[in-house]
């Protein structure tokens, strides 16, 4: 199966939606951008990678990262215009536009369902799952407790619904900030690649209804 579509992913830590966009992105033929984004968008930009690498989906002050790493401002450029952090932001918004441009693929997380919210050829996803599932599948990977586990999981959910809703002005999570949000514990990693899949299929090829419904009966 080919596709036409942009897909976009949020996802809970710990839901596996990385993962399911990496099925995605295979299965379709298409590219995969998380981390490599990063890349392009510093390349386009002229600013170094470290600096997005700071700011990658946590939006903190300006003052904040010159203390924390005086290094990567270093590298930066000067303070003039637009704060550090909001050019990261829009050099990273319109690397995303770019790749967009370039045709389908799979992109995760950093706004890009906000940054292609205008596309007609987008379709936007939220992978969530029950706390105890992704607690499990935290530990297991990171082989750590249960507990250790649980906080990682709070504190990078908190990181990224802090810069999504800062950036968007939306909820993160929230049914009404995406086109589909779907529960991966329902039908594992391949389910939900498959499930994808079909809504994919019928978006670009849908079935044209038989049979007209009265909406008084």
């Amino acid at each position: 199966m080919s596709t036409k579509t942009i897909i976009t992913i949020g996802r809970q830590y710990g839901s596996g939606g990385k993962e399911i966009g990496i099925r995605l992105s295979k299965e379709l033929g298409i590219p995969f951008y998380d981390k490599e984004l990063l890349k392009r968008a510093a390349q386009q930009s002229g600013l170094c990678e470290k600096v997005f690498e700071s700011f990658d989906e946590k939006p903190r002050s300006l003052l904040y990262s010159i203390a924390m790493d005086p290094y990567a401002f270093s590298f930066a450029g000067g303070m003039e215009g637009d704060s550090l952090e909001q050019r990261v932001y829009l050099a990273t918004f319109d690397t995303i536009r770019h790749l967009a441009d370039q045709g389908p693929c799979v992109i995760i997380g950093r706004c890009a369902d906000y940054a292609l919210q205008e596309y007609p050829n987008h379709l936007s996803l939220f992978i969530h799952a029950p706390m105890a599932k992704r607690i499990e599948r935290v530990a297991r990977r990171l082989n750590t407790t249960p507990e250790k586990a649980k906080t990682a999981i709070i504190k990078t959910d908190k990181r990224r619904a802090s810069y999504y809703e800062y950036y968007s002005s939306r909820k993160w999570g929230d049914v009404g900030s995406y086109d589909f949000c779907l529960d991966s514990s329902y039908l594992g990693t391949g389910g939900t690649v498959e499930l994808i899949r079909a809504i994919l299929q019928e978006i670009e090829h849908p079935h044209p209804s038989t049979t007209e419904v009265d909406p008084e009966e």
